[in-house]
């Protein structure tokens, strides 16, 4: 049955971050009056009926207790990853979390220590550096991303010099890479594998955006790159990729005996709710078909923001992802300070993006990043609201 992604979903009183203090419905979205929310990675479009189903039935049962993972998330879970992936996974790696930075947070408190250096790649997730700073720290061991043109590429040499350096301890790599949307390829991922692993460094692979992907792209996960995964751990879950985010579901999947076992110690085998466990078993067995049509969806949505820059607002620079919802986009043909890129867009248009400093504190002044996942005359509309006061 065909999906109707371009249904507007009220999301005001729904408790929505997203929406939190935008002034008005969105369903008001051309009430200039109404700021546009583009700035959170997660979708305004409603998530498959099978799992608004599962829900109700987990809410007509009436009492919410304890809940743990059954033998049906498990096989739900793995017949997943070996349809969508051919990747084949054993019952006992899967370590459900509440939430993928959750997961990655226990995995880099686990095995380094206060004051160690943990690598990541700007410009990368931003929490990325809230984890390893604020919440741990830790010291964040940038290794920038080499910017051709819009496609980011590794800094080799860089890399191969930061897991070199022993007080340096964990890599925690972005799969595919948000903001930028690179999709690494598997020579790329075995080649930091081998980098990571000759120097004892772990590599936490974060692939929560793993399921958006453009048309011929194929998602490479981190334990399909290398058969050796004593430091590897590879972290994913249902929440972009089914619009769940809410219902704190991840999962860290962990080949490693010694790896797993420490990790269990450290971290404790999580609880979820029985929302959660509920929402995963129906999306990995009855959403295919949904999620198929949302990747189209959201490739139209991508292409129709691009045409739109590309007629209305020329001198922003835009890349085509190759996977996630997001647009990274570089204002600064402008000539304009990152403080005036802001306000136009945010106090004058009334549209909300992110910063691009959240990601690339360094070299992201010029930057913004929005996500697209929403009904296309919304995304639209936004769009038509940055170019009035950029190109009038």
């Amino acid at each position: 049955m065909k999906v109707n992604f371009d249904e507007i979903v009220e999301r005001q009183g729904t408790y929505s971050a997203k929406w939190m203090g935008t002034g008005g419905s969105s369903l008001d979205y051309r009430n200039p009056a109404v700021k546009l929310p583009f700035q959170v990675a997660d979708m305004d479009l409603a998530c498959p009926e099978p799992i608004v189903q599962a829900m109700h039935r987990v809410a007509d049962h009436r009492i919410f207790g304890y809940s743990v993972r059954t033998e049906e998330y498990t096989e739900a879970f793995i017949t997943w990853y070996r349809r969508r992936y051919g990747l084949e996974l054993k019952g006992e790696w899967i370590l459900p979390s509440h939430g993928s930075m959750s997961a990655v947070n226990a995995a880099v408190s686990t095995f380094t220590n206060v004051g160690d250096g943990v690598i990541i790649c700007r410009p990368v997730y931003g929490h990325f550096t809230g984890c390893i700073e604020e919440e741990l720290y830790r010291r964040v061991v940038n290794v920038q991303l080499i910017n051709r043109d819009g496609y980011y590429e590794m800094d080799w040499d860089a890399f191969e010099a930061a897991c070199a350096r022993p007080e340096n301890r964990a890599f925690i790599l972005c799969s595919p890479a948000n903001p930028v949307g690179r999709v690494w390829t598997k020579e790329e991922l075995a080649r930091m594998c081998e980098i990571t692993r000759r120097n004892h460094v772990l590599l936490v692979s974060d692939e929560v955006h793993c399921d958006i992907l453009m048309a011929g792209q194929h998602h490479t996960p981190i334990l399909q790159a290398t058969d050796a995964w004593d430091n590897l751990i590879m972290v994913t879950g249902i929440n972009k990729t089914f619009n769940v985010a809410g219902l704190a579901c991840a999962n860290a999947v962990i080949p490693d005996d010694n790896l797993r076992g420490i990790f269990s110690k450290e971290f404790g085998h999580g609880l979820l709710s029985p929302f959660s466990i509920a929402a995963l078993i129906s999306a990995y067995t009855e959403c295919d078909e949904w999620l198929d049509q949302l990747r189209s969806y959201i490739e139209g949505n991508i292409d129709a923001a691009i045409a739109f820059l590309r007629e209305h607002m020329p001198k922003v620079k835009v890349r085509k992802p190759e996977g996630t919802y997001i647009l990274w986009l570089d204002f600064s043909a402008y000539g304009l300070s990152a403080e005036e890129i802001h306000r136009r867009i945010y106090e004058e248009a009334r549209v909300l993006l992110q910063d691009g400093t959240v990601h690339d504190p360094d070299r992201g002044g010029q930057f913004q990043r929005m996500c697209v996942p929403c009904a296309r005359a919304v995304l639209l509309e936004g769009l038509r609201r940055m170019a009035k006061e950029f190109e009038a």
